[in-house]
């Protein structure tokens, strides 16, 4: 009947006073069940929402904005790149925002451009937004300049907490990565671990090199000069080509598994077998790493789990602004054993080492064989 009503005696788009006439509720309590506050029954909103859906009611944000000074919209302030990493992380963070009910408004920076942090940030303030995101892995340097202009909560991804007032921080824990991978590798026996390491300027290549290197000092061991790449496979190619006549070197963790899969293509070139002459572990988890051959040992990066946390977090600081944060927790380390790490080969007499034929090396995650299609071909 209330249905019959209400086509009879208006058109347009419905309101609330639509649902709270179908639903047989009060107007507050249509309010109190979409700004999702407390005290209302089960039952009452039950009908709130279904009385919703039959008329294709949606909620007013703009009204809401102006009636609590919020425009429910986060800012996030990007690389623009291609690299797994960062991309899988946006991708999570634009699934984590659009569960909140929050508008989502995305500004990409270029790497090189000095003001590009900076006038991202201007740009996203100027749209109102609550919130800021910035999943920006670069260091350039602008911390103090945003300072002053940041009064908004600020998360940021994979990266320490910027100087402002409510900073919170998510996706660090990359040096305990780092260090679970190495450790690996000490743990089948090689003596020591080289390093291919990412770009200096990107803070989670320096996590890395900082967990891979207190991993080889705390268990007493030469620390190798590190190669630094660019995230490319070339890049890691280049590093393979250079460190392949170094006939001692028996493993080798690299920063992702671009550089990874590149530096074995270089080394399977050179006569040097893996995992029978040299181990390799890599980082991220690429789609592809479980089928390279042979398939590549790697740490898998919790993207999504970061991003939700991450905004979590951020959306209870913009709605309780008097509140304490909520606590951050530590990242889970997922090593994932495949078949491109094993013991190192014996030494024949004299201290040089031996080469032996494929040592079995089962996968706790993925193919174990090499049998799937190659990245290096």
């Amino acid at each position: 009947m209330m249905r019959e009503a209400r086509r009879g005696g208006s058109s347009g788009a419905p309101r609330s006073v639509d649902v709270a006439l179908l639903a047989g509720v009060s107007q507050k309590t249509v309010s109190r069940v979409f700004n999702d506050e407390p005290y209302v029954s089960a039952e009452a909103r039950r009908r709130v929402l279904e009385a919703a859906e039959e008329l294709g009611y949606r909620l007013n944000n703009a009204a809401r904005a102006l009636a609590s000074g919020r425009t429910r919209s986060i800012g996030v302030v990007t690389l623009g790149t291609a690299l797994y990493g960062p991309a899988s992380l946006i991708m999570g963070v634009e699934r984590a925002v659009r569960d909140t009910g929050y508008a989502l408004r995305v500004v990409n920076t270029m790497e090189g451009d000095p003001d590009g942090i900076g006038g991202a940030i201007d740009s996203l303030l100027d749209q109102g937004v609550d919130g800021i995101v910035i999943s920006e892995p670069i260091d350039d340097g602008q911390d103090g300049d945003l300072a002053v202009r940041l009064d908004v909560p600020v998360l940021v991804l994979g990266a320490p907490p910027l100087p402002v007032p409510r900073a919170l921080a998510a996706g660090v824990g990359a040096d305990l990565m780092a260090r679970t991978a190495t450790e690996h590798l000490l743990d089948l026996g090689h003596p020591t671990v080289h390093h291919l390491a990412g770009p200096r300027r990107w803070y989670s290549a320096r996590d890395r090199t900082e967990g891979w290197r207190s991993a080889l000092v705390e268990n007493g061991r030469t620390v190798p000069a590190v190669v630094e790449g660019d995230w490319s496979a070339a890049s890691g190619y280049a590093a393979g080509r250079e460190l392949a006549g170094v006939g001692d070197m028996t493993a080798v963790f690299a920063a992702n598994d671009d550089m990874a899969i590149g530096f074995i293509r270089a080394l399977t070139e050179a006569g040097r077998r893996v995992p029978q002459d040299v181990s390799v572990v890599g980082f991220d988890d690429i789609p592809v790493a479980a089928y390279v051959s042979p398939p590549l040992t790697t740490v898998r990066q919790p993207f999504d789990v970061v991003a939700q946390e991450g905004i979590k977090r951020l959306v209870h600081t913009i709605e309780n602004p008097q509140a304490d944060p909520l606590p951050a927790s530590e990242p889970p380390v997922d090593l994932v054993i495949r078949a491109s790490t094993a013991p190192p080969p014996p030494q024949a007499p004299g201290g040089r080492r031996r080469r032996t034929a494929a040592r079995p090396n089962a996968a706790r995650h993925g193919p174990s064989l090499g049998g799937g299609p190659s990245a290096h071909d």
